[in-house]
């Protein structure tokens, strides 16, 4: 195991150059040979900037940076958007970690104040789409995920199939231990 080290903290506006980095990397590295080429190919830091511009001010958004003060993942999440899943009422929105932090912690570290956010807000279920061929389902898995429902999606005109994954109880005091600590 490399000894890269990262800390966790709450994204500012200073960050969104750093997120739209990781954001548009972790896009080209994660979903190569998934998403058409294409539509990779075409990524840009600014669009994926104007995103987290519009993102961080509302909260829910957190950053790994390693020891350098570099943003190397990030994570983002509230309340669940679709209204489609009842009893799931937090949803991860995003989790993107650069390739070479990948495997560390680093992700387990970034679902743990996402998940702290959604207790805050009095919710106590989370749920995550994930395309179903990355292997991040994996992780989701090991963290307790539950498959819900798989839904299909269109990106660049390619039909991909996601995973619902869900949490039927985050909180620590559940009747289920805790998956994220």
């Amino acid at each position: 195991m490399d000894n890269k080290v990262f800390k966790i903290r709450k994204a500012t506006l200073s960050d969104t150059k750093g997120i739209a980095r990781v954001h548009v990397e972790s896009w080209k590295t994660t979903y190569a040979k998934i998403v058409p080429d294409e539509y990779l190919n075409n990524l840009t830091y600014e669009s994926r900037e104007q995103i987290w511009i519009n993102s961080i001010p509302n909260g829910g958004v957190y950053v790994a940076e390693d020891n350098g003060g570099e943003i190397v993942g990030f994570s983002s999440g509230g309340k669940e958007r679709s209204g489609r899943y009842d009893g799931y009422d937090g949803e991860l929105y995003a989790i993107y970690i650069l390739n070479e932090y990948q495997g560390q912690g680093v992700g387990k570290a970034l679902v743990q104040p996402i998940v702290d956010e959604i207790i805050g807000m009095g919710l106590n279920t989370m749920l995550v789409l994930v395309l179903k061929d990355n292997d991040s389902c994996l992780f989701y898995e090991a963290l307790g995920g539950i498959k819900i429902d798989e839904l299909e999606v269109q990106i660049a005109g390619k039909e991909l199939t996601e995973v619902v994954y869900g949490w039927e109880n985050i909180e620590p005091r559940g009747q289920r231990p805790r998956p994220f600590y």
